[in-house]
């Protein structure tokens, strides 16, 4: 049976637990605004217990805290210009994320929307990363609060009623009259607090996701993701298909490709391969175009994961590299590459390499994609400790190493960026009274402090508007 269906199974337990959990406690939840408000005393004791225990501890801490936040902000701010940039500029990118730019992250949105450079994101991914992240933010907001004496009235979960239960967040309510009478630094210190603990829980996941991938995965193969490619002018293409042609400009030549499979492209005495999507996404290209070589890899159409050559486990680039250079162009050798049946063996005949006809090849390449919105970056970064040209193979069961796996991931995606984004100089975020206490600290003036304020929140909403009307552009 398929996980998809055990996560369906547990979301309908949970969302009856949860309705009865509620209706049975109802005189603690109370309507706040758009939200719906769960109080109670959970956890105060252990905050209590840790924000006056640790005071030396904390006050070392109070300074990183607020240091980091002001680091957040600043990244906050560049990652809001980074997203601007790509949606005013990059509609290409838009159309190929497809999800408005407001979207929330809810179960099976990768799954939903394809964004396959996204692990999938499951209910139970959610509800675990939910007890992880908002926790550990709200209890180090208190156990500051409980530092600096600030007073806390209770602790508790909120929720959107018309998104039930999709949108659950922890929260410590502190004493609004007892936080104003605290200095500047111990209210930025307070809120910064959250931030820095998601940015501990960050690093914390990204050394278990490390160590795990170490433990569980082992290399097994490798994976190339082009053929190998050649940059030639358009005007000198002298046959597409088979038809004679002459001085063709890049409009004529997208219109005597075919729409599915490889065209044929004749340029000096050269055969060469395209599609069509790759000459439509050269678009912009108006003088050359770039194709694939007509190579072994295209002619047997090898699968994207090779793992032995006669009988050679390749488990690198560099492996492949010189089990290759041992033949020479026009010797046959067997391929044994993984595919969806599983292993099968292809027997290849290499060709000289275009370069220098001395050297065989197969005509794969290895392209490292630079572009890309900015979720797929910092997916990819978090990553890099994975070598991408290389196949991994589970020491343990494939589901459950690729389960932990990427349940671990998103753990330090989601992570990062709730302290991004709690850090916006904006007024429902933590950064918002960051950002006012920080302005009124430097001018003195509350005025200017306020205006700033609001500067920033109006600024903010102006520039969701503007995403989403660029986001319907380019769709």
């Amino acid at each position: 049976m398929s996980f998809i269906v055990y996560d369906l199974i547990f979301l309908i337990a949970f969302l009856v637990f949860f309705s009865i959990f509620l209706y049975t406690r109802r005189k603690n939840l109370k309507k706040d605004g758009l939200l719906f408000l769960y109080r109670s005393k959970w956890g105060i004791n252990l905050i209590n217990s840790i924000g006056k225990k640790n005071k030396k501890t904390l006050t070392v801490l109070s300074y990183i805290s607020v240091f980091c936040g002001y680091l957040l902000m600043i990244g906050a701010l560049y990652l809001i210009y980074g997203v601007v940039k790509i949606y005013v500029l990059e509609p290409a990118i838009v159309r190929a994320v497809k999800i408005p730019p407001i979207l929330p992250l809810f179960p099976y949105l990768p799954q939903v929307f394809k964004l396959n450079f996204l692990p999938p994101f499951y209910f139970t991914y959610w509800i675990v990363i939910i007890a992880i992240i908002a926790i550990t933010h709200e209890m180090a907001h208190g156990i500051f609060m409980r530092r600096y004496n600030v007073k806390i009235k209770s602790t508790g979960f909120a929720f959107f009623p018309y998104f039930f239960p999709i949108f659950p967040a922890a929260f410590v309510e502190q004493d609004e009259k007892s936080m104003e009478k605290s200095t500047k630094f111990h209210q930025l210190s307070i809120l910064s607090a959250g931030t820095f603990a998601n940015l501990i829980t960050t690093f914390l996941f990204l050394a278990v996701l490390i160590g795990f991938f170490s433990l569980a995965f082992a290399p097994a193969g490798v994976v190339y993701n082009t053929y190998a490619t050649a940059a030639i002018p358009i005007s000198g293409i002298s046959m597409v298909n088979g038809m004679n042609v002459s001085n063709i400009s890049y409009q004529q030549l997208l219109g005597s490709t075919a729409d599915n499979g490889f065209n044929n492209i004749t340029f000096g005495n050269m055969n060469y391969l395209t599609t069509k999507s790759a000459l439509q996404a050269q678009k912009d290209n108006s003088n050359f175009v770039i194709v694939y070589y007509d190579s072994p890899a295209i002619k047997d159409n090898l699968s994207s994961i090779i793992t032995g050559i006669n009988g050679v486990k390749i488990d690198s680039v560099a492996k492949l590299q010189t089990e290759l250079l041992k033949y020479k162009p026009g010797d046959n050798i067997t391929v044994t590459e993984l595919t969806d049946s599983g292993a099968i063996n292809k027997e290849v005949m290499l060709e000289p390499r275009p370069d220098n006809p001395n050297i065989a090849w197969l005509g794969i390449g290895f392209f490292s994609n630079q572009q890309g919105d900015l979720a797929q970056k910092v997916v990819s970064w978090f990553s890099s400790f994975r070598n991408p040209n290389v196949y991994y193979r589970s020491k343990l069961s494939s589901d459950i190493s690729a389960f932990i796996y990427n349940l671990l991931l998103w753990v330090i995606i989601i992570s990062i960026s709730v302290a991004l984004i709690n850090m916006l100089p904006v007024g429902i975020f933590d950064g918002g009274r960051f950002f006012y206490l920080t302005v009124l600290g430097i001018t003195g003036s509350k005025s200017i402090a306020k205006k700033s304020f609001k500067f920033t929140t109006w600024l903010f909403l102006f520039i969701l508007v503007l995403l989403m009307v660029f986001w319907f552009i380019s769709i």
